[in-house]
């Protein structure tokens, strides 16, 4: 018998010409895409493997519409042109067999109605690499915002190992661990008593709002039990896994929202601090939090302070304090945001602070960079987005929103009037045990 497992989820939040689907594990026999949703307009969609863009693709497709049946042929084709899908709610499955294999090229089979069609394909990709990266595009246009991307491997239950424990956006096994990956909040419920390792990162702050300068958004804070003690978790007892949501950015003049704590069972990180927002005569400072969120920028009053890092004290520490923003009469700029492992940079009379770097962990067994701080917004130059997701300052419009599931903070606003801080990253919970 065999069994799906998910690998990894996509849902887009706004319209997007790809989706890639990386560092796909090769523990499985076959591999199954679902797409639900449409185009920008009907036509064509194509998929590449191992981003191979050589003329190593070939295809036969049967179509019909209800009246009439078609067929085609494409060969030494720079990609496997394996659906049609309009601007309805279509419904596209993408099959590879055996893709880890490496002494065969692949093959690969699709089914899909969109358009006002049905069609079944099958591909040849002349290769014979294991198939690691699968990128999905239309032939013109975008995927529509709200379409979803999912990505199972299939494996033989009799020859595989069991999952010790159910929870999870995306559940794996490399063969020497399992993996759960909680995108969203859910249970983690094992089956069998079990020692867990974790990373739970929490929403990163949102950055201060613009006219001045904001202060870029605090980093959620890191926590992980790689190179000390993992959690001892009981059999088929649920524990809770809250995923933080970034806070939201500061409108014209006003602070960010601290972001919010994310939970795995006793462990909690602490919502990143948020961004303090330009004043006349006195900007506000930065928030508390993981990290701590800049400082805002004033117009000739007092400084304002960083938000101080590291709430709870913990080993190593949650995150680092923000940055301190700048005292003008006309170069304004908000300090930057901290991360995980360096504080956030001062502004000066040049330029907005750097958010500070956040924090790698290779719990996965994959270096990853979370909770990195947000940059300041500025007058002359803004300040960058630390490494792990934090967002950048700008100079004019919006400060940039920090990325997903990261924990990241947001970019403070710019100088102009109306201009809003970036939004912090929502936090990530990952938890692997032996698969001994």
């Amino acid at each position: 018998m065999s069994t799906y497992q998910p690998i990894a989820s996509v849902t887009l939040s706004s319209a997007q010409s790809s989706v890639t689907f990386s560092g796909i594990p090769q523990t499985y026999t076959d591999l199954v895409v679902v797409i639900n949703g449409g185009l920008s307009a009907t036509t064509s969609a194509y998929v590449r493997f191992n981003s191979d863009s050589g003329t190593n693709y070939s295809r036969t497709a049967l179509y019909g519409d209800g009246s009439s049946a078609g067929s085609n042929r494409g060969s030494n084709d720079t990609y496997f042109e394996a659906f049609y899908i309009g601007t309805d709610n279509s419904t596209s499955i993408l099959q590879v067999m055996n893709y880890s294999n490496t002494t065969t090229n692949k093959t690969a089979l699709s089914r899909n109605n969109g358009g006002g069609y049905v069609s079944a394909r099958v591909g040849l990709w002349r290769n014979t690499s294991a198939i690691t990266s699968i990128l999905l595009a239309p032939s013109s246009g975008n995927f529509a915002s709200g379409a979803t991307f999912n990505l199972y491997g299939v494996a033989n239950a009799s020859i595989t190992n069991v999952a010790k424990a159910t929870g999870g956006d995306s559940v794996y096994t490399d063969g020497t661990y399992w993996y759960h990956i909680f995108r969203s909040s859910g249970t983690f419920t094992p089956t069998q008593a079990l020692t867990a390792d974790y990373l739970v990162v929490a929403g990163g702050g949102g950055a201060g709002g613009g006219d001045g300068g904001g202060g870029g958004g605090g980093a959620g804070g890191f926590r992980t039990s790689i190179g000390g003690s993992g959690l001892s978790c009981t059999a088929s007892t649920n524990y809770t896994v809250t995923i933080g949501a970034g806070g939201a950015g500061g409108a014209t003049r006003s602070n960010g929202v601290k972001g919010s704590n994310s939970v795995f069972s006793t462990i909690t990180s602490t919502g990143g601090g948020y961004g303090g927002a330009y004043g006349n005569p006195t900007g506000t400072n930065g928030g508390s939090g993981g990290s701590g969120g800049g400082g805002g920028t004033s117009n000739g009053g007092s400084t304002t302070s960083g938000g101080t890092g590291n709430e709870g004290s913990y080993s190593p520490a949650e995150g680092t304090n923000g940055g301190n923003g700048f005292v003008a009469g006309s170069s304004y700029g908000g300090g930057g945001g901290g991360g995980a492992t360096s504080a956030g940079a001062a502004a000066t009379n040049s330029a907005g602070g750097n958010g500070g770097a956040g924090t790698a962990s290779s719990i996965t067994g994959t270096s990853v960079t979370y909770a990195g701080g947000g940059g300041g917004g500025a007058f002359n130059t803004a300040g960058t987005g630390g490494s792990g997701g934090g967002g950048n300052g700008v100079v004019n419009g919006n400060g940039v929103a920090a990325s997903a599931n990261t924990g990241g903070g947001g970019g403070g606003g710019g100088t102009t009037g109306g201009s809003t801080g970036g939004a912090g990253g929502s936090g990530i919970v990952i938890v692997r045990y032996s698969a001994a």
